[in-house]
C-alpha cells in the first residue's frame, strides 16, 4: 500500500484533551472524520506541557496536574484532499490552532493484513 509520495500537505490541529464535540473527544471526532473522508492517515499526540491563546499553562507535572493537556491531531495527504477536508473542522474547533504546512512524504507504508512487525511469515505468507 503506497499511494502517497512526494509533495503533500500536513494539517495539524492543536486543541485541548478535554475539548468535546457532541459528548465525544474532539480529537477522536477529527480522526474518524478524516478516515471517513478517505485521507491517507491521522495521528493524535498528547503533549506533556503547553499553553495557547489563553496563556494558561497545562502540564503533567505532579504538583500541577492538568486535565486539559495539549493534543495535536496530525493529518498528511495530497494538498487538494487536505484542503477539501478543512470545512469539516468549521465550527468544531472553537478553541485551538489549525495549521497547514507543505511537506514531502518519503515513506508511506501500511501493514499487510495478518502481518505483525517482528514476526516471521508463516506458511503460505510472503516474506517482506
Amino acid at each position: 500500500m503506497s499511494r502517497l509520495s512526494g509533495p503533500a500537505l500536513r494539517l495539524t490541529v492543536l486543541i485541548g484533551e478535554s475539548d468535546r464535540w457532541r459528548h465525544r473527544p474532539l480529537y477522536s471526532e477529527i480522526v474518524h472524520r478524516a478516515r471517513k473522508a478517505g485521507l491517507a492517515g491521522a495521528s493524535v499526540f498528547r503533549g506533556i506541557e503547553g499553553f495557547g491563546a489563553s496563556s494558561l499553562v497545562h502540564t503533567t507535572r505532579l504538583l500541577s496536574l492538568s486535565e486539559d493537556l495539549p493534543v495535536a491531531v496530525v493529518i498528511v495527504d495530497e494538498e487538494e484532499r487536505v484542503r477539501a477536508f478543512l470545512p469539516q473542522l468549521d465550527g468544531m474547533v472553537a478553541e485551538g490552532l489549525v495549521l497547514l504546512d507543505r511537506c514531502e512524504v518519503v515513506t508511506y507504508a501500511g501493514r499487510e493484513s495478518g502481518h505483525e512487525p517482528g514476526r516471521e511469515p508463516g506458511p503460505g505468507e510472503a516474506p517482506e
